[in-house]
């Protein structure tokens, strides 16, 4: 019984990163749409994770902004296949059970990644420049994001079990119909 449970985890590593890397992509068109409601130009919350890394120019801070973000949602989904291949209860066997563990997942990286991450680096670094910014775009994205943590944090939760739910349904799903492997 225990081999057949290693060889059948095997599949999930990238079962999971293929469904990290689709969720995540979901996840940033829902942001672009967050921007459009909420008045900010397309891809701002791409350009504060690229300026408070230290990229001024407002197109490069985006597209730096985006490709961690993408590379952040890949490797959390990843690791969830990792670790689904040492604790079997984790293992998205199925898209039910997927989502159950999706969620955990997708709070657990709001808690440990990016609560600390944006409460010591991204909310000081806007602060910072409501006095001092490189050029205007700065200084008008510093001015938008004033007061706005409580509303940032709370919401990014509702978006990381977002993303948890579409990585464990994926990664279920693909199991399930046996996706990738050789018959």
């Amino acid at each position: 019984m225990k081999a057949s449970w290693q060889v059948d985890q095997r599949v999930y590593i990238p079962y999971c990163t293929l469904a990290g890397f689709i969720a995540v992509w979901a996840i940033s068109g829902l942001l672009v749409i967050v921007d459009l409601v909420s008045g900010t130009p397309p891809g701002t919350f791409f350009a504060v994770i690229g300026i408070s890394l230290g990229f001024n120019d407002p197109a490069v801070a985006q597209y730096v902004g985006f490709g961690l973000h993408l590379l952040t949602g890949t490797v959390a989904g990843n690791i969830f296949g990792q670790a689904s291949t040492y604790w079997r209860w984790i293992a998205p066997y199925d898209y039910h059970h997927g989502i159950i563990t999706g969620l955990i997942v997708g709070v657990a990286l709001w808690a440990i990644l990016f609560v600390p991450v944006t409460t010591f680096g991204i909310q000081p670094r806007l602060d910072s420049f409501s006095t001092s910014a490189p050029n205007q775009y700065i200084y008008d994205i510093s001015g938008h994001f004033q007061l706005l943590y409580p509303i940032i944090i709370g919401g990014s939760l509702v978006f990381h079990i977002i993303y948890g739910s579409l990585l464990g349904f994926i990664a279920g799903r693909m199991k399930e119909l046996g996706s990738f492997l050789k018959k």
